[in-house]
């Protein structure tokens, strides 16, 4: 399976494994995108799908911290939670993914940013699940639609300009 969204972002998985695999490019330097990641007032305005509010419970993304954070419209919530394994700047983070909806599913992700000319970023995101059933089970949730409107969303976030100091 493989699918294509906005500005080239793609969604495939991985033959044999019960992988997902997002691969994106940004206009921006992996400082600045990795920055993204980490920032929890910068999370709350990119990450999961437009018209969702975003609370965080909790925010630590360094080696050995967490999260806990809650999307939701006018009457519904969706929360999320897990922990973050490894937080390498301005290159990589690895973390667990825990989606409440789906309670005794674990995914391991792991994030990679890698330069390109020009100060921009090529993004590759693999989600590895328990199971085909559990990495199926999230295509089918529209994910595709929180992945494409969240990048949209960060796309935005890093065209402003840097404040100057």
């Amino acid at each position: 399976m493989s699918t294509t969204g906005t500005r080239g972002t793609t969604i495939d998985t991985v033959d044999g494994l019960p992988t997902i695999r997002i691969t994106r490019e940004f206009d921006a330097p992996p400082e600045r995108v990795f920055d993204a990641h980490v920032d929890e007032d910068k999370v709350v305005r990119w990450l999961g799908p437009r018209g969702l509010t975003m609370t965080v419970n909790r925010w630590d993304a360094a080696t050995g911290g967490g999260y806990r954070y809650t999307h939701a419209d006018e009457g519904n919530e969706y929360r999320f939670f897990g922990s973050f394994h490894e937080v390498r700047a301005p290159e990589r983070i690895v973390q667990t993914f825990t989606y409440e909806g789906f309670g005794d599913s674990v995914c391991l992700e792991t994030m990679t940013l890698t330069p390109l000319p020009g100060g921009r970023t090529r993004l590759v995101a693999e989600s590895l699940y328990e199971s085909f059933a559990a990495r199926d089970a999230m295509l089918a949730s529209g994910m595709d639609v929180g992945v494409n409107e969240g990048y949209e969303q960060l796309d935005e976030l890093l065209a402003e300009r840097a404040p100057s100091r």
